[in-house]
Formats: C-alpha cells, structure tokens, sequence
C-alpha cells in the first residue's frame, strides 16, 4: 500500500517566512505595560492630533459620510495636495496625486506597481526595516548601501551609490530626512542621482514623510516654508519617480492612517487598480480631516517643527556629554541614533535597559546591520522627559 502523503504544515510561503521581525517590537514588548518605563522606542508625535483636524473627522462622520468613495481620494483632498506640494516645490497636477490609506501602504502599492520577482532594488541604509522587507516580500533582491558615521554626521558616499545602480536595477529607495538617522540627501546629490537614474531607466522611490521635519534651513530655495530639498524640486512629470508621503509626523495624525502618491501620469492607471484590490480607498472622514490639515495646518506643522528643533538641540548635546556616546547633530526627521562604545548587540542592550533603567529605546540593529552598536532615541516628547531618560541612560552606562 502507498503511504499517505503528509500534510504540508500550514505555513506562509518561504519569501513570507524569511522576513525579519520587528526589533523594535520586540523591545517594546518586552516593556509596554510597565508604567515605570520612559518610552522612546517608537516613531510618533507625543501629541495628540490638533483639535480642528479631530473636530472635522468628527463632523464628516456625523454627516452620513461612511461609504465608499475614489480609489485615488476625494477632489477636495487632491486639489488641496496639489496646491500645497506646489507651494512647496514645482507646480504639480492633482491628477499624478494617489490618497491612500497611510503612508505604509503608498510605499507598498509603489512596490506592487514597479517590482517584480528578481527585480534589483538598491536601498540607502540603516533604514526603516519596512522599506527594505517590501520589495522582499515581492521576491526581489535587496542591495544595501552603508551611509557613513563620524562627529560630522552621517553622510552618503554619492560616488559608491551610483556604482551600485547599475544598468538593469530596477529602482532605488531613499528616505530623506532619514529614520533613522536624520541625514538628508543635499540638492546637489539628488541632481546627481537624479541624472544617473535616467540614463539608465532606473525608477526613484523617495521616501519623504519627513520632509517637513527639517532643521538645517531652506538652502536658499525660494518658497517660504521650512522642507528638505526633494526630487520634486527638479524632477519633471515623466522622470521615473515616485514619491509617497504621509499626514503622519508633521500633522500629528499618526493613527488616521493616511498618506498620498505623486508618480508620473503613465503611472496612475495601473497605480488605481492597485489601490482598488488592496484597500479600495480611504474613508472619506479621514480625507475630510486631510483637507483641514492641509488647508489650515501650517502653524500646527511650525509648532511641530520649532519643539522638534529644540528637543534634538536638547538631546543632542545632553548625549554628547554621556560617557560612551559618540553622536551628531541630525539635519533632518525625528531621531538621535548615537553609537554606545562597547555595545555589540543593541538589542541586547536595549532589552537590558528596559529591565534594569526602565528605558525604552530602539536597537540600530533594527535598521539594519550598518546600525549595530547605535541606538535610536525618538526626541518627539517633552523637555522632562528627555532629561529624566538622559538620566536614567547615564545612571546606567556608569554602572557598566
């Protein structure tokens, strides 16, 4: 008789399988509930959303609106991105604008549109392990390419970068402002890369959800309002280039889950479909309070910026003077990420804090291996804070 066959396990496919878990999870996980533990460990605002954005979601639902509406957003809320990144950069069409649901999902229907199996996608690390499990999750090969630390900062060898997208890459993922590092990408660069990308078809995926989280200045660029430079600033509707974007940090709206697309005209058919059989749209009261937000929240994004400012100036220099901490001023985003001498395994070393200071911050090996032996500090908390887990971090380090 033949032997039954046996039962494959009921597993995710091996791609599925293979991705890595969150590390900063797994910190979190092993401290959330403790309420003796300072928490740094996550990205997001301390604040909670302003009251006029609140208050406008609130009345759309209030008004019947629960139903389904435009895969690519309500009029209203494209018409107002595209008044607003046109202010902020060159002017731009409401039609090359995509609303989705939250900014995680703008850069995995980015994927979903331009990578396929075996696809070679360059990425410019540490990064958000987000960004470099996506194109995995859709069978490509992910290439990384190390900024490098110093006193100065980080920086990225521009040089090294171009030698990596070599004819036949698919596309190049850069999140700048960085998380999470805070190194911005110059002007000069992106030109540079920008240039390269062309020559030989290779697509942009410019991560920019901290492009108004920048504390180095405007470069002498002529709009009025703080941003980082993009590659909206030099790039024309058909360069292969998307950029995704998210209401997230700057608005304080980090769980309404919303974000946006701009990608070439070409692009948007297909981008529709996409958006169609993964979340069919985003709730219109959500898009409502994108409206306000967009329209009306310029103080709240100078607010924002302005405490930001002052918290990484705080925290930067209070680290500095921590035995064991080397770190750098960050241009950019809402992050310190300091190298602690001695430390090997961050992520031993972060679950040892949360058991022994009651400190919770994010392992750089989270990032990435460029990240281990740094630890990343979200500075988006108030001054007392900041202090108190300054000190329970120096208490620590000296005993050790």
């Amino acid at each position: 008789m033949t032997a039954p066959s046996a039962t494959p396990d009921p597993t995710a496919r091996s791609t599925v399988r293979s991705l890595v878990a969150s590390q900063i999870r797994e910190v979190a996980n092993a401290g959330m509930g403790d309420p003796d533990i300072l928490a740094f460990w996550f990205g997001e605002p301390d604040e909670v959303t302003p009251g006029y954005i609140r208050d406008t979601g609130i009345a759309a639902i209030a008004a019947g609106e629960t139903f389904y509406t435009q895969n690519f957003g309500i009029p209203e809320l494209r018409g107002a991105l595209a008044s607003y990144l046109s202010r902020l950069h060159r002017p731009l069409s409401a039609d090359r604008i995509a609303v989705t649901a939250s900014g995680m999902s703008a850069l995995m229907l980015t994927a979903q549109a331009l990578v396929s199996p075996g696809d070679r996608v360059v990425c410019v690390t540490p990064l958000w392990p987000n960004l470099t499990e996506i194109p995995k999750i859709l069978g490509a090969e992910v290439v990384r390419v190390a900024l490098r630390f110093d006193r100065g900062g980080w920086t990225l060898d521009v040089a090294r970068l171009l030698d990596a997208l070599t004819p036949g890459t698919c596309a190049v993922v850069i999140n700048s402002p960085n998380n999470p590092t805070g190194w911005t990408l110059r002007a000069d660069e992106q030109r540079t890369i920008l240039d390269h990308c062309r020559k030989h078809g290779i697509w942009i995926v410019a991560d920019d959800v901290y492009e108004r989280l920048y504390y180095a200045g405007a470069e002498g660029r002529a709009h009025a309002a703080n941003c980082a430079p993009s590659f909206l600033d030099i790039a024309t509707a058909d360069d292969r280039l998307v950029s995704t974007n998210s209401f997230s940090k700057a608005w304080l709206m980090t769980g309404w889950r919303l974000g946006w697309i701009v990608a070439p005209p070409a692009l948007m058919a297909d981008l529709g479909k996409l958006i169609e059989y993964n979340t069919s749209c985003s709730p219109v009261f959500v898009q409502r309070a994108g409206v306000v937000a967009i329209e009306r929240g310029e103080p709240t994004v100078a607010h924002t910026v302005s405490r930001f400012r002052k918290a990484r100036d705080e925290l930067t220099l209070a680290l500095s003077r921590v035995p064991r901490v080397e770190t750098a001023l960050p241009a950019g985003a809402m992050y310190a990420f300091f190298r602690v001498q001695g430390v090997t395994d961050s992520l031993a070393f972060c679950k040892q804090l949360v058991r022994e200071a009651k400190l919770g911050l994010a392992p750089g090996s989270a990032f990435g291996p460029e990240g281990e032996g740094f630890v990343r500090w979200c500075f988006a908390a108030t001054e007392d804070r900041l202090a108190e887990g300054i000190a329970r971090l120096s208490r620590f380090l000296q005993r050790g």
